[in-house]
């Protein structure tokens, strides 16, 4: 059988595309790391790599294999690193990819506090809606809105952010203020689920409103401004809004009505997380639940 350790040196290898580069990061000598990965090859009965006098370049089958053992690697790694930081300070860097709106709203006000009771613990965010590759990008952590995207990732519930009606005062001065679910078809309406339609409930009630823009973003905190500029009204997440509302620059209309909640996920590749990991994703939920 194939022991552990050979897969750690092939992972390292295909890692970094080197055998040198990987001697130097393993501390096995050159011609040990090729003699070793030659006989993985032999026992599996297939070439996993392409070498060449310039590179050297993964296979058909040593993609597959890689892909296969750098999961195992990882897990591996993590589950000694997770007993280790048992009786050690978190420290080291985070990377965190979170959609900008979320990251400024939500994210940024609480990093102060994180970093006084994390000050071993470095974040690094790559702010941007797109499905990052946990895998290839090396990710520790994505911060996204909906459902998980794939069955293969780990999603864990941060939060429910709860979405309801806001209107300016001086919009509503001007436009009058919508008395019923039907009412906002005569009004300008932003949100940002790309359907043209709301669908809104009330207890046990429902309502699906063909509503009116002359605007469509992908940005929750653009339709927050437009609507604090007077342009309509805005399905937003009251979790977004608290300011506002206390100083009075927004309202909420029709406030038996409400859109679907929007759940907030900690997106990770493996259950099994270093302490610096889970202790930003503990932080970050903890705060939110107290925002409720």
């Amino acid at each position: 059988m194939t022991s552990l350790d050979d897969m750690v040196l092939f992972v390292e290898v295909a890692n970094v595309m080197s055998f040198r580069q990987a001697a130097e990061i393993t501390g096995v000598p050159n011609s040990t790391l090729s003699r070793r990965i030659s006989a993985l090859e032999k026992a599996i009965g297939l070439r996993l790599l392409h070498r060449t006098t310039r590179k050297i370049e993964l296979t058909e089958a040593g993609q597959l294999y890689y892909e296969r053992c750098r999961r195992i690697v990882e897990e591996a790694k993590l589950a000694h690193q997770q007993l280790s930081d048992i009786a050690e300070n978190p420290s080291g860097k985070v990377r965190v990819s979170a959609p900008i709106d979320f990251a400024t709203h939500f994210i940024a006000p609480l990093l102060p506090e994180f970093a006084k009771q994390y000050p071993e613990i470095e974040l690094e965010f790559d702010l941007s809606s797109r499905r990052v590759d946990m895998t290839s990008e090396y990710f520790d952590v994505a911060i996204r809105a909906g459902e998980s995207e794939s069955s293969n990732l780990i999603a864990r519930k941060l939060a429910n952010f709860h979405h309801y009606i806001y209107g300016s005062p001086a919009y509503l001065a001007q436009y009058g203020e919508p008395q019923s679910p039907d009412e906002l078809t005569q009004h300008q309406c932003f949100s940002i689920v790309k359907s043209p339609h709301w669908a809104l409930h009330s207890k046990d009630k429902s309502a699906d409103i063909k509503v009116n823009s002359k605007l469509f973003v992908n940005s929750i905190g653009m339709i927050k401004q437009l609507t604090l500029l007077n342009m309509g009204l805005g399905l937003l997440p009251q979790e977004m809004i608290i300011d506002e509302l206390a100083q009075g620059t927004l309202k909420r209309i029709l406030p038996e009505w409400q859109g679907a909640p929007v759940p907030i996920y900690a997106i990770t590749e493996t259950r099994l997380l270093p302490a610096k990991t889970r202790c930003f994703i503990n932080f970050i939920q903890q705060q939110l639940e107290q925002r409720r």
